[in-house]
């Protein structure tokens, strides 16, 4: 039986790692389109809780308002805490105990349908040194639907509804409609603080409050309140320009996408009243 000559060899050796090259981003591909399949189921079931809850309680959606703020990348400064769909903060949260005490828990037990499997952020230290694990949350809902919208803010003194413009209910929901807005959204690792998705009203100076997600192939996942799941893909990466803490600026190229998201949550101008 003839064998090989080496020259035969180092041509299929040559030959087996073009071939490798080629098909390696197509399997990296493939594995990143299965997370965010997977990430989209994780939010069908986040709806159907959230749809259940209000099921449960009067049409009256669950509570939202879990706010937290802190100075510019430094220790959290819990403001605003009631009770609420979730609580904590995602980047220092080493156990899922503030997940298992959110309201929306009870409808579904299982913690791993809150992280989004492409997120491969990790928990801080109390002096924000990165730990290994990972975090235990990926997503967050929308201001404009918070349970409780006119409680009052103990910070600034006002009801939730003067500067989170929200809606309490499913038939107080106008416009957008509940095909077009969103209840909970993949949101990008650096803003991710708190339980919701802030987004500043008209009239405010555009800013990012909590950035979109750029994990899926530059793009990110987002519920609606008629239950139906969307990937959304950005014509410009959300990449954050300063650090966790801060106010995204917008860049000229994200500024379709900040409108984009503006439209699919509940804009009304500052007026310091509440509906």
């Amino acid at each position: 039986m003839a064998a090989f000559t080496l020259l035969e060899l180092l041509v299929a050796v040559a030959v087996m790692a073009i071939l490798a090259a080629l098909l390696l981003p197509s399997l990296s591909q493939g594995k990143e389109s299965a997370r965010r399949v997977n990430c989209m189921g994780n939010l069908r079931q986040l709806q159907l809780c959230w749809q259940m809850y209000a099921d449960d309680n009067g049409d009256v959606f669950v509570p939202n308002d879990w706010i937290a703020t802190e100075n510019g990348g430094g220790a959290n400064t819990q403001d605003f805490s009631q009770t609420s769909w979730c609580a904590g903060d995602a980047r220092v949260d080493a156990t899922t105990s503030n997940l298992q005490q959110g309201l929306l828990f009870p409808y579904n037990t299982s913690t791993a349908i809150y992280h989004c499997p492409s997120d491969l952020s990790t928990i801080v230290d109390a002096n924000w040194n990165p730990l290994p694990q990972l975090r235990n949350r990926s997503y967050n809902m929308s201001q404009s639907v918070n349970g409780y919208p006119l409680l009052t803010n103990i910070v600034i003194g006002l009801p939730v509804d003067t500067l989170q413009p929200c809606y309490s209910n499913l038939a107080s929901i106008t416009n957008p409609p509940p095909c077009q807005l969103f209840v909970f959204i993949d949101e990008n690792e650096v803003t991710l603080l708190d339980d919701q998705f802030g987004y500043p009203s008209p009239g405010w100076e555009p800013g990012w409050w909590d950035m979109p997600s750029n994990r899926h192939k530059q793009g990110a996942n987002l519920s609606f309140t008629d239950g139906h799941v969307e990937y959304w893909r950005w014509t410009a990466p959300m990449t954050p320009a300063l650090p966790t803490g801060y106010t995204q600026p917008v860049s000229p190229g994200q500024m379709p996408d900040f409108t984009r998201v503006g439209n699919a949550m509940r804009q009304k101008a500052f007026d310091g009243l509440a509906d």
